[in-house]
């Protein structure tokens, strides 16, 4: 991830702030691809069979692959907001810091030792909303940037809406899928 910065960081041509936001769009997208196959990873193994299982079974490594490649998009952006000369908007800053935190709980929460420490129930929570909370701020992400960028943007980002997209409504199939086998599985009574 550092490489891929400085080959857009020294690419020839390009103003020194045309520069970082080519970083900063190559860092969140290669990030987000790593945070999308562990988000996805296990619905599209419980909905598509087991031909996705080694996706299931490294979804722990996706993201924490995530979480270290996202490590360098937000030096990026606390570069970024380092050099503004106008104030950063206090929303998206904040909708930012949540998202960093449930990344940094995520990363915690992975520590197997500790995560056996915390009732079950407790850390499956802790672990769904951080995930759904990254995925949305992806998805805001990406649907804020194309309205403001016209045409080219909007195809350029359109892959990436359509996997933010596709993840949830995969997540939302996998659990139907399950609740549907789980309700199967219960016994039926007659009643007489």
């Amino acid at each position: 991830m550092v490489a891929l910065v400085i080959a857009f960081l020294a690419r020839h041509g390009a103003a020194p702030g045309e520069k970082l936001a080519l970083a900063l769009k190559a860092t969140a997208r290669w990030s987000f691809l790593l945070f999308w196959l562990g988000y996805a990873g296990s619905s599209l193994a419980n909905v598509f069979g087991p031909k996705f299982r080694a996706l299931a079974h490294h979804g722990r490594d996706f993201g924490l692959a995530f979480a270290a490649a996202h490590l360098v998009h937000l030096a990026l952006v606390a570069w970024l907001l380092h050099n503004l000369t106008r104030p950063f908007p206090r929303p998206a800053l904040t909708l930012l810091g949540i998202g960093v935190f449930c990344i940094c709980l995520l990363s915690i929460l992975s520590i197997k030792p500790l995560a056996a420490t915390i009732d079950r129930r407790l850390l499956r929570t802790l672990r769904f909303v951080a995930v759904e909370y990254i995925a949305l701020v992806f998805l805001i992400d990406f649907a804020k940037n194309p309205l403001q960028g016209g045409v080219a943007t909007l195809i350029a980002y359109l892959p990436f809406q359509i996997l933010a997209i596709s993840g949830l409504l995969l997540r939302i199939a996998s659990a139907v899928k399950r609740e549907s086998v789980h309700y199967a599985l219960q016994p039926r009574w007659r009643n007489w």
